[in-house]
């Protein structure tokens, strides 16, 4: 087996972690950095580009400290990999690599009013048939619109070409090279709204639309293949070839080894997110879903993914730790969900920072219904395990997916939300060895970009399952659980109003 590594960085919502990945798929070494969220108002949502660019050093240095300490292994990583929050946007000084203002983070709803706008003046089927998207918050476009109207000094500098627009995987990329590559991927891109998903471009139309200069934006790559080298002086003393790029969603369906069509994932982190591979067919959906490319290879073929985007799962239990302070930390939730039999009534819908795939209402807020005296913490807890898992089962439903479902992310460690999946979801649940494949997938791109890996066959030998979780056969129960559920998510709608 080669002893030859890849080095992934994972930039999530919440923090940053780095992987060293070997030969074989296994994960030798791993580096953790959180960086702080910012909430200026009420539905608004940033992060402050230096602090996730110097989170990256961290969480590398002890990534590649402990490669050294734990393995012995001297050699450098051989590449490296980087997989991303997708619709967070970013400016920074070409020169400097200052950014002269905070990002703009994904589930930032500030610009829901401009979507409205837009949506009334007739642009919303035009901007779905180019993009496979819809007109909300969520995406790229409209934040670059309220950066514009609410920033013209700020503006001024992109339109001048001082200034570079990019996502993370973008801003990310300049730092290592110290402003050298200015790129991003078809994944990243179709997020943006201002990529032709049918041309496989940016799209003038779009760029005009929301008023961005084209060439503020970066330059499109390959999914895998060596797109530059990282510059010892400001990236860990590493002179490796960065030469794999994916958002984190396809990126997760890489390391899940999801490559024929058909294959599906679910991953939860801050929020959760499920895709399926549908080939080198673009397919459209009518129903709440997203369309776009999941990768690209270096040979221009793209395949494509149906996506369904839920904003809040994994935040839901932040918020319990957090904001109500009624856990500890996360890996508690499912020995205090276990001290009761169920919810106790208790239906709690997550809609922080609005719903997202199959309702898309940016103006739903969370809820909590079916309170009594009775109701402790544990009835609490539980109630936001089974609304993740409801969460799922309203976007597979909408796929019409009835195959089994591979399952990542923090949370898939929890047996309970496991079960409660399959159970919702009517068909087996399974769980890798290695849950980290958001990660695992940018290590893949990399090993792949670099000749590590010569095919992705190589790549589904790395796939062990952990375990595999069969559904209740009471479907009557789970039936009515779950119609309490859209109930209450009905009763969630359209609570904020539009400014």
């Amino acid at each position: 087996m080669d002893a030859s590594t890849v080095l992934a960085i994972d930039a999530g919502t919440t923090g940053v972690t780095a992987m060293v990945v070997a030969g074989d798929g296994n994960i030798v070494a791993r580096g953790y950095q959180e960086f702080a969220q910012h909430f200026p108002q009420p539905g608004w949502v940033e992060h402050a580009p230096e602090e996730i660019w110097q989170a990256t050093l961290e969480a590398t240095k002890a990534a590649l400290a402990a490669l050294r300490r734990d393995h012995r292994r001297s050699a450098d990583p051989v590449a490296v990999g980087i997989t991303n929050q997708r619709e967070t946007i970013v400016l920074w000084d070409r020169e400097t690599l200052a950014s002269p203002r905070r990002a703009i983070v994904w589930q930032d709803r500030r610009t829901a009013q401009i979507c409205e706008e837009l949506r009334a003046q007739g642009h919303g089927d035009r901007v779905t048939e180019l993009t496979g998207l819809r007109l909300d918050p969520y995406f790229s476009g409209t934040k670059l619109q309220w950066i514009r109207e609410h920033e013209p000094h700020t503006w001024a500098l992109v339109e001048s070409g001082r200034y570079a627009i990019g996502t993370i995987d973008s801003y990310l990329i300049a730092r290592m090279t110290r402003g050298t590559w200015h790129v991003t991927d078809a994944s990243n891109a179709c997020r943006t709204l201002l990529y032709d998903i049918a041309a496989g471009d940016w799209s003038d139309e779009l760029c005009g639309l929301f008023d961005v200069p084209r060439e503020a934006l970066p330059e499109l790559v390959p999914n895998w293949g060596v797109i530059g080298n990282t510059d010892p002086k400001v990236f860990c003393d590493l002179d490796i070839p960065i030469a794999g790029l994916a958002g984190d969603q396809t990126s997760a369906l890489f390391g899940q080894t999801g490559f024929d069509p058909g294959d599906s994932k679910c991953t939860y982190g801050t929020g959760s997110f499920i895709v399926t591979n549908t080939g080198t067919e673009l397919v459209r959906s009518d129903a709440g879903l997203l369309t776009g490319p999941a990768w690209r290879s270096p040979d221009g073929v793209t395949t494509y993914a149906l996506e369904g985007a839920i904003f809040v799962t994994g935040a839901a239990v932040q918020w319990l730790r957090d904001g109500l302070q009624i856990i500890g930390k996360a890996s508690e939730t499912e020995a205090i969900a276990r001290t009761v039999p169920d919810s106790g009534g208790v239906v709690f819908v997550p809609a922080l920072t609005g719903l997202g795939a199959p309702h898309w209402d940016p103006q739903a807020r969370g809820l909590i219904i079916g309170l009594t005296r009775g109701t402790t913490r544990a009835h609490l807890v539980r109630a936001t395990l089974e609304a993740i898992a409801f969460e799922v089962r309203d976007v597979l439903d909408t796929m019409g997916a009835n195959a089994t479902i591979r399952v990542d992310g923090g949370a898939a460690a929890n047996n309970m939300l496991c079960q409660l999946q399959a159970d919702q979801s009517g068909v087996p649940v399974e769980r890798p060895r290695i849950v980290e494949t958001t990660a695992l997938g940018a290590a893949f791109l990399a090993g792949l970009g670099v000749g590590l890996w010569s095919s992705t066959e190589d790549l589904r030998a790395s796939w062990q399952l952990d375990q595999r979780f069969e559904p209740s056969t009471d479907r009557a129960a789970a039936d009515a659980a779950h119609a309490r559920w859209i109930e209450a998510v009905a009763r969630s709608r359209n609570w904020a109003p539009t400014k």
